[in-house]
This record gives structure tokens, sequence and C-alpha cells, in this order.
């Protein structure tokens, strides 16, 4: 009896130096009781665009105190493999972004993805966002996601200065494109930086080159397996060798293969006026206001030129108009919290300091000013139709395909080989 009353004795001395007590006052401190915890996953690599970000988590913070955003910032392609690592363990963030496509369809297959379409539907909300971008996130079932980060479309940039320099004017046709690309090399520039290791990139020269020969319906018939359509149709062996007629002229740097995109690999031999052209997404304006802003007044842009009796239309565009779309995980505790969250980071304040940052909000008439910027929006507004990315659009392993084989293509494959085994991977993963 003695010892247990020594040791109450030590427990309350030590209560009252520590100055805590689980309820009300002791020794001058409250006891604060743990806040309610919100995990959270973005992958901008524009530094100026995550501060965006942060300033959005902050001022949720600040109106809603009982909870606390854990934030994680994480690279493009790492963030692939480790929200597949997530789903596998069942250890998925709260909120975290997505392309829509093929992978936020097995999410939704499994219930990984809460429907958000009573959140959209209050107040009307969906009405804010550009009706283009909401449809990539919204199914018969309801709606997966919310556009947040930026349209995003691939354009041709370069740089205005070396253009002038050599009497080169924007092309509107391949052929175009070809004879200035031997101009470029023939005065010593690299015609494009190409950061290929993890070929997402490369694909963007292959997707066009396949839009501009056959149309959409192309790709939309051989991944949908529908009207006869499939990988080893003679558009795609074309554009396949027609890549290879590229990296033949060399139209790309030294071991492009191996670069690195999220490094920047691509962008600085652009920065260093080595390189004249970039093709990439437009998200690429803000990584220049950001990291080199004095040289944003060299840049131009101009869409993937038509090609000569191809089939389609010269104005089709690939990219995304979320990029990226956020979404909250089937197995979040705090889902109205979750949703609110996405809310701030594309409120008004959110949406004013990404067009500074030089993005384009998936939101109804934003107001544009720069120049370039605008011409961008002009691009998009006018575009029949936009190709989502190959590789999100496909489900997963089709989508590892694509890219192996297309990385394997600007190495030195045989472009009907690579179309041929595309469509068997896609036999198979169909049971077809």
């Amino acid at each position: 009896m003695q010892k247990i009353l020594q040791n109450l004795i030590v427990f309350f001395i030590i209560l009252l130096l520590t100055g805590c007590y689980y309820e009300g006052q002791i020794g001058g401190n409250t006891f604060k009781p743990e806040k309610k915890q919100l995990n959270f996953y973005s992958i901008q690599g524009d530094s100026e665009v995550n501060e965006v970000i942060a300033d959005s988590v902050a001022r949720f913070e600040a109106d809603n105190n009982d909870f606390e955003v854990i934030h994680e910032l994480i690279p493009n392609d790492l963030y692939k493999s480790r929200l597949s690592v997530c789903v596998a363990t069942n250890q998925m963030p709260d909120v975290f972004p997505t392309w829509s496509g093929g992978i936020l369809k097995e999410y939704i297959n499994i219930g990984g993805v809460v429907n958000l379409s009573k959140y959209m539907d209050q107040d009307n909300y969906s009405s804010r966002f550009n009706d283009k971008a909401l449809q990539m996130v919204t199914d018969e079932s309801g709606i997966w996601g919310v556009p947040v980060e930026n349209m995003a479309i691939a354009l041709i940039f370069y740089n205005k200065s070396i253009y002038k320099s050599l009497n080169l004017s924007e092309p509107e046709t391949y052929e175009q494109l070809k004879q200035n690309i031997k101009v470029l090399k023939d005065h010593g520039y690299i015609p494009f930086a190409l950061a290929n290791r993890t070929a997402w990139t490369g694909s963007m020269f292959y997707m066009y080159i396949v839009d501009r020969l056959g149309g959409p319906e192309i790709f939309d018939n051989a991944a949908n397996r529908k009207n006869g359509g499939s990988f080893d149709n003679k558009v795609f062996v074309e554009a396949g060798n027609m890549v290879r007629q590229l990296v033949d002229m060399g139209a790309f740097p030294k071991g492009f293969n191996w670069m690195d995109e999220d490094s920047g690999d691509a962008r600085n031999l652009l920065y260093d006026e080595s390189v004249s052209m970039l093709l990439t997404g437009s998200w690429f304006i803000s990584n220049i206001k950001y990291e080199n802003p004095g040289f944003y007044d060299k840049i131009g842009c101009f869409p993937f030129p038509a090609i000569t009796d191809g089939k389609g239309n010269p104005n089709n565009t690939i990219g995304s108009l979320g990029d990226n779309y956020y979404s909250v995980a089937g197995s979040c505790d705090y889902t109205d919290k979750a949703f609110e969250l996405i809310t701030y980071l594309i409120d008004d304040t959110a949406v004013q300091k990404r067009i500074d940052a030089g993005k384009i909000p998936p939101v109804k008439n934003p107001d544009i000013q720069d120049p370039l910027i605008k011409k961008i929006l002009e691009y998009i507004n006018k575009s029949p139709n936009v190709q989502f990315w190959y590789d999100q659009y496909l489900p997963p392993k089709l989508s590892e395909a694509h890219l192996m084989l297309v990385r394997q293509m600007f190495g030195g494959a045989d472009p009907k080989q690579a179309a041929e085994k595309m469509e068997e991977i896609t036999r198979q993963y169909y049971n077809q």
C-alpha cells in the first residue's frame, strides 16, 4: 500500500512539473487535444505553384483549427509508383492528384475514391469549372475528381531569337518543320530538346503524328476495342517510322533516351540556347516564369503542324484540361473536410495566384492578360478534340507497355514490331 502511495505522489509531481493535465488547467497550460489529420499529396514540380498550394493549405487550416493537413510533395514520376504501393497496401492519402483516364477508372472500380457528385451539386459548384475539364472525370455514375491545377496542352515552344536569326517561320506543315530542323542542324543548333528516360515525353511526338495521320478515331478504336481498331494499324506503324526519321535526322540531343525530365534536363538545354525547340505541355510556362524569368520574352509557341494528306484536324491537341484533378480516397475518415480542402486549392484567391504563376486554371472564363498564355488558351478553345495522354488514358498495364515500346522505338526498335507487340499485349489484357 505504501508503495502505491509513493508511486501516486511521484506521478502527480511529474504532472505538476510538466504542466500537463488531462482536463482543465495545471501549471498555467491548457491541455490541447490532438488535431484531426488529413493526408494530402501533391506533385507539382513548379515551386511557384507549390507556394500557391501551401497558401491554400494554410488558409484551410486557419479556418479549420481542429484539423492539420499533412502535405507531402512528391516528384511526378516517383508519384506514379508511390500511389500504386498506396493502393496495394490500402494506405491511400485522403486527398491526392490524378490525371483521369484508366488509372482513375481502376480506383473507381475498387471503391478507392469517393463519388463527389453531392459536393459538386451543392450551390451548383460544378458550374464553376470548364465543361471539357469536368467531363474528363465524369461518368454515368458520378464525378470522381475536381479540376484544379491547369489546362495544359502539348505545344512546340521555341526560341524566337534563334528563329529570327535564321529567318525561320512557324511551320504550318510537317514538311516545313523538317526543313526547319535541317536549317537548325546546319547552323549548329540541336533542333529539339528531349529527356525521354520515362518515355511520356517522347510519346507526345508519337501521339501527335498518329492524330495528324489518322485522326483521334485511330487511338480511340484501338484503346476501346471497337470498330475493328487495333494497335498494329498501319497508322501506328507509320507514326513510329516518322519518329525514327526524326531520330535519324539528329532532331534530338545525344543521349536523350537517358535524360531525365523531372530534373530539367530538357528545358535546361533550351535555357542555354543550344536547343531551339521543345515539345511539351503548356505547364512549361510556369517553369520558365519561376526558373528563368529573363528567358520568358524569348519564347514563342505553335501547334504541332499538319501532315499532308493526313486525316486529323490540325487544330486537334493533346493534353489534359485538369492537370491535375484531385480526388478523395474511399478510406478517408473526413470526407466533407477533404472536399473542402480541395475547394481552397481552386478558390478565387488560388485561381488568381495560379494565373500569376503562368497557369490556366480549369475554371470558366479565367482572366488571362499575358499574351502568350492567352494564345495557348485560344488553342485550347478552338481545339475540336483534346486527346488525353495515352499513358494516362490506358489502364496501367497497357500504359507501361506503351511507354516501354515508345522508348524502344526512339532507341531504334522496328516500329512495325513495336505496334504488333502493343496489340499482342492489349489482346492478352482483354482476353481476346
